[in-house]
């Protein structure tokens, strides 16, 4: 590609990012990210996928400025909760702690918090820098790749993450087999062969990422904010000083902080691996490379500066085969591609050709400037306003569950406009907090949802141009051989371990069958159902869930004799569970209460509407669920009422259904 169409390219992208409209969205997207980085239980994730039903509307480099904005920012204003508190505002600060922390305890906060917010800016510049730097030299490796490589990336990219869920190797691979199963539901694109829709019209296109992902992360979430029932940070925060020290300590330590963001970046490209591993990677580096190594732990700035680098950076690492190969990084960039989905962009050669053959390069180089910008903002409001940030926390999260709770449903609502989808939320939401429950992970059953259509096109198409023979081609004998790699190595070093284990802690089987054991038993259960349904499919229809289903019941057969045999405990070296904060019978009735609560929304939104349902619910729940004050539940209820009314009805033109009360009653609502 000539460098004068690059050049006009990243031009073009800066221009479309500082167009009015999409810098104003861009900075909504900062300021929700600031919110969600700064209270632990959000999650970066969870409010992407909240975001996503209002993209529909916008324009792709809008959307895209928008939820860009929000995802880049949690890192950075997440370490601001992590020295302050000690409590990771985002999975991916959980590093910071260990020395941000000590820090504080010893009255530099500044001085760690000017050294998070500094590194942070660094690694995410570095981070987009990448980005585009990546962007000419992976478009001749993409445009080699045929379907057969497409599809095997695909099925590489959910291994990896199945293979990085700890030592629940089977369970990643199942949970990213029921992803792809799920993304089968709906009419066959080409045959129009109705597959898993249990004669429901609603299904027919399929059940919607919104739904799915906002059940499966914000409802588990929400539980656990509703059981908890205490202020967000359980201490109050010091004197803030010595922030330029740690700005400065970011250049005395520039080298670290550089290697640190080149490794975060690295890490980024990997699918699976994400600014959760980068973190502690980066961390390690920190202490392998100081010659004072017993200051970690204590409050070393190092251990600061590194994990801020290289959790920024990895955003920018992320998006690399996500543009380029359709295969998301982690999470935020598996929902990102949920983006792409809507808008109709396909990753892929398009994403890497200039407008003027028809591609969309510029609006590829507006993903490294929203990055860029977005981390400049945030870093310079951190400074101005950190003291009045760090009051943030103190919010408690009895006050933030009914809010988000109408806001959860209002998204699922939005996507498709029906109401059988708040029942999807439902049913994945207590699935998600099931799955959390036991232990099994979740992002690979995104994934596998979000790869789902693109995977099953691209095995179709390789079948039907080559046969059997695209097994053959060397470039799919690659990525086969390291997606075997991939999925065995940690079984492999799991052997070794054992192997190393003295003789007294010898593996050890007791048969029992208890709620892990009945959960695997009803997945293989519902694949064994969705394979016996399939037999009428046909061959274009039932190529995917057989390839997909058989390996997959083969997979939970399996689990399910690990989980009854209890196969890999070793006697003497299970750790006892932790005693909970709360007593258990407490615990249980405030889950009990939070799933009420959770039932009782789109109940109420479906007797009465969402203007008069879900807003009374959200008074009730603050009232006599959270027991707030009356002006504190009615202030957030008027406010609940006013951003339905104002951005769903008369912004978006939400056509919200009356209510079934109404309808029965034949009273006319406006």
């Amino acid at each position: 590609m000539p460098i004068a169409e690059m050049a006009e390219a990243f031009a073009a992208g800066l221009h479309q990012v500082l167009a009015p409209g999409t810098f104003g969205l861009m900075l909504f997207g900062i300021a929700l990210g600031f919110a969600v980085g700064i209270l632990p239980g959000l999650g970066g994730p969870t409010t992407l996928a909240l975001m996503l039903p209002f993209i529909f509307t916008m324009q792709p480099v809008e959307a895209f400025a928008f939820l860009l904005g929000m995802a880049a920012v949690t890192g950075t204003t997440g370490d601001i909760t992590s020295v302050l508190f000690g409590v990771p505002g985002e999975p991916t600060t959980a590093s910071t702690i260990v020395d941000g922390h000590p820090m504080a305890k010893k009255g530099e906060a500044g001085r760690a918090l000017g050294a998070a917010l500094m590194s942070s800016l660094v690694g995410a510049v570095f981070g987009a820098l990448a980005l585009a730097a990546a962007i000419p030299v992976v478009r001749p490796l993409v445009l080699t790749f045929g379907s057969p490589e497409l599809f095997m990336l695909a099925v590489l990219g959910l291994t990896f993450v199945a293979s990085l869920s700890g030592e629940a190797v089977v369970k990643g691979l199942i949970a990213a087999g029921m992803g792809l199963m799920l993304a089968t539901i709906g009419l066959d694109p080409i045959s129009g062969t109705e597959r898993y829709t249990f004669g429901q019209l609603f299904l027919w296109d399929g059940i919607g990422l919104v739904p799915i992902t906002i059940g499966f992360f914000a409802i588990p979430e929400i539980i656990d904010l509703a059981v908890q029932r205490s202020a967000i940070a359980r201490s109050t925060v010091g004197k803030l000083g010595g922030v330029m020290e740690g700005v400065k300590d970011t250049f005395r330590h520039f080298c670290l902080v550089i290697r640190c963001s080149a490794l975060g970046a690295y890490i980024g490209v990997i699918p699976g691996m994400g600014g959760g591993v980068s973190q502690w990677l980066a961390y390690a580096h920190a202490v392998q490379s100081s010659p004072r190594r017993e200051r970690f732990g204590k409050g070393a700035v190092e251990g600061v500066l590194g994990p801020g680098a290289a959790n920024n950076s990895t955003l920018g690492g992320n998006l690399i085969p996500t543009v380029a190969f359709g295969v998301p990084g982690g999470v935020m960039t598996a929902i990102l591609l949920g983006a792409f989905t809507i808008h109709g962009l396909v990753p892929g050669p398009s994403m890497l050709t200039p407008e003027s053959r028809g591609g969309h390069l510029s609006l590829t180089f507006s993903f490294v400037w929203t990055i860029v910008i977005s981390n400049l903002v945030t870093v310079t409001i951190c400074f101005l306003f950190l003291r009045q940030l760090a009051k943030v926390t103190q919010i408690r999260g009895s006050v933030l569950t009914p809010p988000i709770l109408l806001l959860v449903y209002l998204g699922a609502f939005a996507e498709k406009n029906a109401i059988e989808d708040l029942l999807l939320v439902l049913i994945f939401g207590a699935i998600g907090w099931a799955m959390e429950k036991l232990r099994w992970p979740r992002p690979p059953l995104i994934l596998g949802l979000v790869l789902g259509p693109l995977a099953e096109n691209r095995l179709f198409l390789s079948v039907d141009n080559y046969g059997a023979a695209w097994l053959w081609r060397p470039g799919v004998l690659v990525l086969i051989a390291i997606t075997l790699i991939g999925a065995l190595y940690p079984v492999f070093k799991r052997y070794l371990l054992r192997r190393e284990q003295p003789a007294g802690h010898a593996a050890v089987r007791t048969l029992a069958f208890d709620r892990t054991a009945l959960f695997t038993l009803a997945i293989v259960a519902a694949t064994a159902w969705a394979l016996w349904e399939s037999r009428g499919f046909g061959l274009r229809a039932g190529l995917f869930p057989w390839a997909i289903g058989f390996p997959l019941l083969a997979l939970g057969i399996l689990q399910l004799f690990f989980d009854v045999t209890r196969m890999g405990q070793h006697a003497g070296t299970r750790s006892p569970e932790p005693a909970p904060e709360i007593p258990p019978a407490v615990l249980a009735t405030r889950t009990v209460a939070a799933f009420g609560w959770i039932l009782g929304f789109p109940l109420a939104i479906w007797l009465l509407g969402f203007t008069i349902g879900g807003v009374l619910c959200t008074l009730l729940a603050l009232k006599i669920g959270s027991r707030e004050r009356w002006p504190i539940s009615l202030a957030i209820a008027a406010g609940a009422w006013t951003f339905v009314y104002g951005v769903f009805v008369e912004a978006l033109h939400v056509p919200f259904p009356p209510g079934a009360l109404f309808a029965w009653l034949h009273v006319s609502v406006p």
